[in-house]
């Protein structure tokens, strides 16, 4: 960290401001009402990405070269935000365009980032990420998919495991050994894989705790031929690229969980100053009062860390490991603790499906297992701090 970055981690800026209250204006009026549908019939909220493709708000990453709004990386933030306060499933159309396609941006050839940039800009179709498998989980290293050279082309043999949004998305950034006799770990390549390509399919959705409204299953690829141009950046580069991707992507992840977690608080906010015991409204017991501020402190220094990580990935800083991971692990825990302390406010009728509240706190559970258990976040930030990252104030 260096000296001066204390006094300059992020400022929000009269635009932030404008954008949030534009996507939580589409928010309330176009992904709320479809929420619990969405959530009880386990569909993609298509209503919800149809809104976010008309406002340029379902991939605003993407930069203005290739047709996108190139919108920073708080304002990303603040966009995921916005979407999960009202919905999570609905939020993972930005954050997973942005996971999928950030390998492309970081390391992908101009070609590369001209052909799948702009379509995935102009909402032509989605983008996911193929990194996970069976028995590849938190030890991405051991995956065993496997890209073999045919000439000019590859050839995938293999399945992942959890991804998100398969079988929507048209485009797949995937990870596969090239070379199974190299260096552990850097043997890996990365592939952008197209869901029309020849040999590759889709498993069952996955039937899961939350995000229902978000298909997950698993990729399957036999002798799926891939074109050689459409490796990102160079042969056994892959894990390398795919690490960096999820520094920077992580920060969403926290932000999605600022979201639900600003949503259970609203709701529940709402319940205890109409809610009646006693002769007086709940909101007026000290004992739930203190639980009200426990929560919105907690929530407020979670939204600091998520925005302070943002501006990191922004600006590339050295340290933004140690914040992304940072940021994600603390934001996801206080997301489900806020949710399970928000039912528990509005006592029987927040385990009923008659408010969101059972909704948010299932979804937001997957907070701390995605992108990284929040163990392994915490490997992470460990060796940061053992390798001298960040360093002192």
């Amino acid at each position: 960290m260096t000296a001066n970055s204390d006094f300059d981690l992020y400022r929000i800026s009269e635009d932030h401001e404008a954008l949030r209250e534009a996507v939580r204006s589409i928010a309330e009026d176009k992904i709320a009402p479809f929420a619990a549908a969405v959530d009880e019939e386990a569909r993609f909220p298509q209503e919800a990405h149809d809104a976010l493709v008309a406002t340029d708000f379902h991939a605003p990453h993407v930069g203005e070269e290739y047709g996108g709004v190139g919108a920073d990386a708080l304002a990303v933030s603040i966009v995921i935000e916005e979407v999960a306060r009202a919905c999570v499933s609905s939020s993972l159309i930005p954050a997973v365009n942005k996971l999928g396609s950030l390998p492309v941006i970081l390391a992908g050839s101009e070609d590369l980032k001209q052909r799948y940039l702009t379509p995935l800009a102009a909402g032509e179709g989605l983008f996911s990420y193929g990194l996970s498998e069976r028995e590849a989980g938190s030890d991405t290293a051991g995956m065993r998919c496997r890209a073999t050279r045919d000439g000019d082309d590859w050839v995938l043999n293999g399945q992942k495991s959890w991804i998100t949004n398969a079988g929507v998305s048209e485009y797949y950034t995937v990870l596969a050994v090239t070379d199974p006799d190299g260096a552990r770990g850097r043997n890996i390549s990365a592939f952008v894989v197209e869901k029309g390509d020849e040999g590759f399919t889709f498993g069952e959705k996955e039937r899961k705790l939350g995000i229902k409204g978000s298909p997950t299953r698993e990729l399957h690829f036999e002798n799926t031929r891939i074109p050689g141009d459409r490796i990102v950046g160079s042969e056994g580069e892959g894990l390398k690229i795919a690490l960096r991707t999820l520094d920077h992507t992580r920060v969403t992840i926290g932000a999605q969980a600022v979201g639900v977690a600003q949503g259970a608080l609203d709701h529940a906010l709402a319940y205890v100053k109409e809610r009646k015991q006693f002769g007086k409204a709940i909101a007026d017991f000290q004992g739930i009062q203190f639980m009200l501020a426990d929560m919105a402190m907690e929530l407020e220094a979670a939204r600091q860390m998520v925005y302070v990580a943002a501006a990191k990935s922004e600006r590339g800083d050295a340290d933004l490991t140690f914040f992304g991971a940072a940021a994600k692990c603390f934001a996801s825990d206080v997301a489900m603790k806020i949710t399970t302390d928000a039912v528990q406010l509005l006592g029987g009728a927040g385990y009923t499906r008659d408010f969101p509240l059972e909704r948010m706190m299932r979804d937001a559970k997957i907070t701390q297992i995605y992108e990284g258990t929040n163990q392994v976040q915490r490997i992470v930030m460990a060796r940061q701090l053992l390798s001298g990252l960040p360093s002192a104030r």
